[in-house]
């Protein structure tokens, strides 16, 4: 059985290095289990502006299980695991960040899961040393999300997990320019098992993830599988015509029994204030969608590569009939070691 470790890096230099060497000797016992297990490195260098790249070269000429896709510039973690999805060739494929905060020493785990016929094998991280803030904030966002998006996501569930090459094949022919990668492994489902860890400290570098990226993908995530905040803007712009029409006949009817009043200056004010600011916030709601479609309507790959030592798997043919946009594009090979 062929494993494919897929490795998003972005800047890594400083432990990519260190990442290879722990994991090597945490699967090497795996090698000699039954039914043994091999594996390959599929490490994808996301337009890093470090030595990220050097050093790919030097590892995959030092180990032969070592395979490296570098894009031509920075596309995102998600096209970086997309990309990993494509040129893996395992019977089954673990995501895992080259920041050694997700434990190597889990992989054995997640193989034994799989064996015992499980097509996801998904890490889930407890919050434990975690902000007080983060946290709350963080169980606040599920369980609205969970009330909006058609698929369920689990506060601690990431990107740290194992695939059977059949759910793989279905993460890639799901085609969207769009991806939010942990509402797509709950879409495919297939039987998942799940397990807590506790998650390690970065051991190199600084977090990525600042809160404007982390505010943007919390709203891909309710964007991307449901179209509810448009119904959303329906319903509440039928709740502000029913108040309207009631205000309007209070006036009326208070006009015709009082007569009529001079309105106040401060109320009318605050009311046009008001729904020029609803208005914004609901033009900015289908605006998000229009853009969604405006990109998918494009149809450009989702990333460039500049450098491989490796080819891409061939793409399942349902997917390749559902999108051509697959086909990646021509990009410099190195000769593989």
């Amino acid at each position: 059985m062929l494993i494919s470790l897929v490795v998003p890096c972005f800047n890594e230099a400083e432990i990519v290095r260190r990442f290879h060497a722990h994991v090597s000797r945490e699967i090497a016992p795996l090698a000699l289990s039954e039914p043994a297990a091999e594996f390959e490195f599929v490490y994808v260098d996301d337009g890093s502006r470090d030595a990220t790249l050097e050093h790919l070269r030097s590892l995959a000429t030092a180990d032969p299980r070592v395979r490296f896709v570098s894009f031509s510039r920075n596309f995102g973690k998600e096209a970086a695991m997309l990309a990993g999805l494509r040129h893996a060739t395992g019977d089954a494929v673990v995501i895992m960040d080259a920041d050694l905060q997700h434990p190597p020493e889990l992989v054995a785990r997640m193989v034994d899961l799989h064996l015992q016929g499980h097509d996801q094998v998904v890490a889930r991280r407890t919050r434990a040393g975690d902000r007080v803030t983060r946290t709350l904030t963080a169980r606040a966002y599920y369980r609205l999300v969970n009330r909006l998006v058609d698929v369920e996501l689990v506060d601690g569930v990431g990107d740290f997990r194992l695939l059977s090459r059949r759910a793989v094949d279905a993460v890639l022919q799901l085609t969207e320019y769009n991806r939010f990668s942990k509402g797509i492994f709950a879409w495919i489902g297939f039987p998942t098992a799940t397990f807590e860890y506790e998650n390690a400290v970065r051991e190199q570098g600084r977090s990525k993830w600042t809160f404007g990226k982390l505010l943007n993908y919390g709203l891909d995530g309710v964007i991307s599988f449901n179209n509810k905040p448009l119904r959303a803007a329906l319903y509440f712009g039928l709740l502000l015509l029913a108040f309207a029409a009631a205000y309007t006949m209070w006036i009326v009817g208070d006009a015709l029994v009082n007569g009529v009043e001079t309105p106040g200056y401060v109320t009318l004010l605050v009311a046009v204030t008001a729904l020029s600011g609803v208005q914004m916030v609901l033009l900015g709601v289908v605006g998000e969608y229009v853009g969604r479609i405006y990109y998918e309507a494009k149809r450009r790959p989702h990333f460039l590569i500049g450098e491989t030592n490796t080819g891409p798997r061939p793409v399942p043919a349902a997917s390749q009939l559902m999108n051509d946009s697959l086909v990646e594009p021509v990009a410099r090979t190195t000769p593989a070691a």
